[in-house]
């Protein structure tokens, strides 16, 4: 049987009286990558340092090719890269500058430092830009360099975390490509994220993660599928038409859609059929919804019927920024 690239087992951390995390377990298989999805402060930072060492769990075990994550830290950090939630490069430095420093750091032989800076600089896209000082780059290019700087020692196991806040659609997209090509290297890759897109386009698996609990792990395709294949979407006049309708919907065809001020939604295996039913059901009662969409179930959905709530998706991180983008970080930073 294939060892997991990382298995994490009962993790438990508390700060003090607050919980970060209670009794998390899933694991990695090696070269997958695994999205860890949740709102702001539901526990994936506080997952991902102590994964790479910077913090200790309170109870629990987690490893990492083998390595347990507490007693074997010198041995995991050897193994591991790790770009955090900002890019953490120096921008009076230009790009090759800081990866040379990274090799460097990470002692990586002084005959291979210029060669892997170079290779890495073109492998992002940033050739044109590398003897440029960083403060001179985009969001976006110095998002990019973070992530190269995180692989200069060639790790096996890269933690990514939510690597694309703050970017603009067109480098979000493009950094997507590069994690696509290290999984086929390869790389075992667990980004957490906040973005349900991000993890539906780039996750061979989901964790779910809410209030520190593990509360989902499956395939995007199988947690849709359980919710649903189709999302019937009604939108009526006013609140109070909606919660009337969502009342007939539920009192006859046992199906009790969610209102969200005057929108119903509500997800089903036979939309059509569904769907036929519920605008004969309100039209007798003199309900006509001004609009009406049938789409298919995302990972949104699935989110918002697990939790009670949407991950509040936006600029805003979940934690203090890391310290450093490879495992060389250290930090003592509270839960997020």
């Amino acid at each position: 049987m294939e060892r997991a690239a990382i298995n994490v087992v009962g993790l438990s951390k508390r700060f003090g009286s607050l919980v970060a995390l209670d009794q998390v377990d899933f694991e990695v298989r090696p070269g997958a990558v695994v999205g860890l999805l949740g709102p702001n402060g539901a526990g994936k930072t506080t997952v991902i340092r102590i994964l790479t060492t910077i913090l200790h769990p309170s109870a629990g075990r987690a490893e990492v090719l083998g390595h347990d994550v507490v007693r074997e830290a010198g041995a995991v950090r050897r193994i591991i890269g790790l770009a955090g939630q900002y890019a953490a490069v120096d921008p009076n430095l230009t790009g090759r500058e800081n990866l040379r420093l990274i090799g460097r750091l990470t002692q990586l032989p002084r005959t291979r430092i210029r060669p892997r800076a170079s290779a890495l600089l073109e492998r992002f896209d940033l050739a044109a830009a590398a003897d440029r000082p960083v403060r001179t780059y985009s969001g976006g290019m110095r998002r990019r360099l973070d992530v190269a700087a995180a692989l200069v020692p060639e790790p096996p196991v890269l933690f990514l975390d939510e690597p694309t806040t703050g970017l603009d659609p067109q480098s979000r997209n493009a950094l997507w490509e590069l994690i696509r090509e290290l999984v086929s290297d390869g790389t075992t890759v667990l980004l957490t994220t906040q973005y349900l897109e991000e993890a539906d386009q780039l996750a061979e698996r989901v964790v779910v993660v809410d209030e520190g609990r593990v509360i989902a792990d499956d395939t995007p395709a199988a947690l849709k599928a359980h919710l649903g294949n189709t999302v019937i979407e009604l939108d009526m006049d006013n609140q109070g038409h909606a919660v009337r309708a969502a009342e007939i919907i539920a009192g006859r065809l046992g199906e009790t859609p969610r209102v969200e001020g005057t929108r119903l939604r509500l997800s089903s295996r036979n939309a059509s059929g569904m769907l036929r039913g519920i605008l004969n059901l309100l039209d007798a009662d003199g309900l006509v919804p001004r609009t009406v969409a049938v789409r298919e179930s995302s990972l949104d959905d699935v989110f918002l019927a697990l939790t009670g709530h949407r991950t509040q998706a936006g600029p805003a991180p979940d934690s203090a920024p890391d310290s450093a983008s490879t495992s060389t970080s250290t930090s003592t930073g509270g839960p997020a």
